[in-house]
């Protein structure tokens, strides 16, 4: 039986366990969600307003949910569509959103070096890379647009792309480095929970099932076990708002599920060609993302499914063996045994590519949507939200704002039928990819 386990995780190891909530209590500010949103908001929090008191709960164990399993791409740069080329009608549109990723991209290498965190943070960019060369469409209109964009690119293929990579398997590649970078994400979530200020405190395994509005501008949040009662709420559990009792018709869950190899011996990386650190983005929704990792592991995502709940069991073992088979096209000497842990998690995604940034009512505001690109705008997004629920304003806070339109979901069962449809449709589009 295939255990689900992050190998992430397992290498950052645990920080000391919280209580879960029992009884009332108040508290100022109330963050949920324990992950670099929830935690990046509590840390600004904490400057903003040193002498208040803010608590966070996470259904789970903090810095361990979605955050930490993720494949840990510091996104400031998206590869551009066809529609926001230089010179194409939504040009304009890329440069604005692509401001708010360096941003983004920005404000995770400040916390990692105030806070001092351990997670193997790098700045040597990545490769959106194709075996099929006709997937990477107009290369040198995108490395225009990406360079007018401020990204140092480059079009690589042939030898150079295969010494690069350590396979011959991706016939093309953009790397694009300046601002893209790569870190361990369960390093980096747990490094932000481990500095948390003193002035916070942390309930775990704690879920929270309403929101509740009560006399004197307090808002009550309850739980099975007790209640909290704070004055501001900043909501930041993903595609997961109904169950804080939030409704929302724009943020969905999708589950992605990645394997991680044992650490590759003298013999295997002579074979990669002692290949550089690196990480792969397919250009296809639904291809595969890879990683050689600083510690020369070999990391898989190839599957994404439109899901609510956790792949375990015999669902999970089949994932696996995706994996193995992406790794085996593009290392034909990797074996099951070289894979070490085989996880899944949720990525918030919405209709149209854009964010779920917005004050809810009085007191109470979220974000979610991060579409792939969490660790960067995740953390960017509980900065903004901390400052926006403190009377704060900025060109960066208007520009998210401004930004800040996913799309409107349809309800069930009509949502999860189409869902599933085009999951499917871009699985077949990627089939060489995968």
């Amino acid at each position: 039986m295939i255990e689900n386990l992050c190998g992430w995780i397992a290498q950052a190891g645990v920080s000391p366990p919280r209580a879960a909530l029992k009884g009332t209590q108040k508290a100022d500010w109330l963050v949920i969600g324990g992950g670099f949103t929830g935690l990046s908001a509590a840390h600004t929090l904490a400057e903003l307003h040193p002498g208040s008191r803010i608590v966070i709960v996470d259904r789970q164990r903090a810095a361990q949910g979605a955050s930490a399993r993720n494949s840990g791409f510091v996104v400031a740069y998206e590869r551009p569509e066809p529609d926001e080329l230089a010179g194409r009608p939504l040009n304009a549109k890329y440069h604005r959103v692509t401001a708010i990723g360096k941003a983004a991209s920005d404000e995770v290498r400040q916390r990692v070096a105030t806070l001092g965190i351990q997670c193997d943070l790098s700045d040597a960019g990545y490769f959106f890379a194709v075996h099929d060369p006709a997937k990477l469409e107009e290369a040198e209109t995108q490395l225009q647009t990406l360079r007018e964009a401020g990204a140092r690119a480059e079009l690589l293929g042939g030898n150079v792309l295969s010494q690069r990579l350590g396979s011959t398997f991706y016939q093309a590649a953009i790397w694009c480095g300046g601002g893209n970078g790569l870190l361990q994400p369960a390093k980096y979530a747990k490094g932000l929970l481990d500095s948390l200020p003193g002035n916070v405190s942390l309930y775990e395994n704690t879920a929270i099932s309403s929101l509740e509005r009560m006399r004197g501008g307090y808002i009550r949040a309850r739980s099975d076990n007790g209640d909290i009662e704070a004055r501001q709420v900043i909501v930041c559990v993903g595609a997961f708002l109904p169950r804080v009792g939030v409704k929302d018709r724009a943020v969905f869950p999708l589950e992605l599920s990645a394997s991680l190899t044992r650490p590759l011996n003298e013999d295997e990386l002579a074979q990669l060609g002692r290949a550089a650190a690196w990480g792969v983005l397919s250009t296809r929704a639904a291809g595969a993302t890879l990683r050689l990792t600083r510690d020369q592991r070999l990391m898989i995502r190839n599957t994404v499914e439109y899901r609510h709940r956790d792949l375990a069991g015999r669902a999970l073992a089949a994932r696996r063996a995706r994996h193995l088979q992406g790794l085996q096209r593009r290392f034909p000497w990797v074996t099951d045994a070289h894979l070490q842990f085989t996880w899944t998690g949720h990525l918030s995604a919405t209709r149209s590519g854009e964010p779920r940034f917005a004050k809810l009512e009085h007191g109470v505001y979220s974000a979610a949507g991060c579409n792939g690109s969490g660790v960067a705008r995740g953390t960017l997004w509980g900065r903004l939200l901390a400052e926006m629920a403190s009377g704060g304003q900025s060109a960066l806070l208007s520009a998210v704002l401004e930004n800040a339109r996913p799309g409107w979901v349809p309800p069930r069962p009509f949502f999860d039928i189409g869902a599933s449809m085009r999951l499917r449709y871009e699985a077949r589009r990627a089939t060489t990819e995968s």
